[in-house]
């Protein structure tokens, strides 16, 4: 087994790209019994934060920068549970850029820094999710470089989309200029208000661009429970809970399914 690498990804910040990649891990690991990595390349460490609280962790020893320095991120994995592993952000994280300067002087070896520190942990895992900040930066060069598919996350008004676009510009980029080898496995349309017809015409918008089948048929629909859980945690006490978890297993599901049909497959079973 090798993992599927999934970074998660827009130019536009706040639109859901955190809460996507967090529950995708959550949902393959705790309903679908996969082997889930989730690494998070943000300094804001939204994702850690947000995984902690829901897990009861209380105390993180050391962050992913640290795994950078010493060339090794096997100690800097954290178990959630039996099926979900976590290596933690923290604000130190900042000082990548410094810290990949310093270390390399090729262009190559800077932006294929975490790719080569992933390589010995990818058989442990059915899939590795990244999350990285909404910026054209050294944690998305590094991040596309150890993807084999980026996920798009599309919140449904204009700048979004034109973050979508600029993403799969970038993603050209990172295959001209390095070689990089990674695909599409969609775009996901998030947020969406019940009948919004600017929502709803710009994810018809996005069909134009990217093609109907590269668009999600699931949406991630405005719940507030989804808000709600960045103060409890992820919980299941209620309907609104289960009708929540059940929205991110149906993208979950989709997304497989995408991948699936890409690397010449059957279509992934419900």
């Amino acid at each position: 087994m090798s993992a599927k690498t999934i970074v998660v990804g827009n130019f536009k910040g706040g639109v859901g790209k955190t809460k996507v990649a967090v529950m995708a891990s959550w949902e393959l690991s705790h309903e679908m019994n996969k082997k889930v990595l989730l690494i998070d390349m943000d300094p804001q460490a939204n994702a850690t934060t947000l995984i902690a609280r829901s897990s009861g962790i209380t105390e993180i020893p050391s962050s992913i920068f640290e795994g950078f320095e010493k060339g090794d991120l096997s100690d800097i994995v954290m178990s959630v549970n039996d099926n979900l592993d976590l290596i933690p952000a923290a604000v130190s994280f900042k000082n990548l850029p410094k810290f990949l300067y310093g270390r390399f002087k090729e262009d190559l070896d800077q932006v294929s820094y975490l790719n080569k520190l992933l390589e010995p942990l990818k058989d442990k895992y059915d899939y590795i999710f990244i999350d990285v900040p909404p910026t054209i930066s050294d944690y998305s060069d590094n991040a596309m470089m150890a993807a084999d598919y980026v996920l798009i996350i599309l919140q449904a008004q204009e700048l979004s989309l034109e973050g979508a676009e600029t993403y799969i510009s970038y993603l050209q980029f990172m295959i001209d200029e390095y070689d990089a080898y990674i695909q599409v496995a969609g775009v996901l349309p998030v947020l969406l208000r019940p009948g919004g017809r600017v929502d709803h015409a710009t994810v018809e918008r996005a069909k134009e661009l990217f093609g109907d089948d590269n668009v999600f048929e699931n949406y991630v629909k405005h719940l507030e429970r989804l808000k709600a859980w960045d103060i409890t945690g992820i919980t299941y006490k209620d309907h609104h809970d289960k009708k929540a978890h059940q929205l991110f297993q149906d993208v979950v599901a989709e997304m497989l399914e995408k991948i699936e049909h890409f690397e010449g497959g059957e279509p992934a079973s419900d």
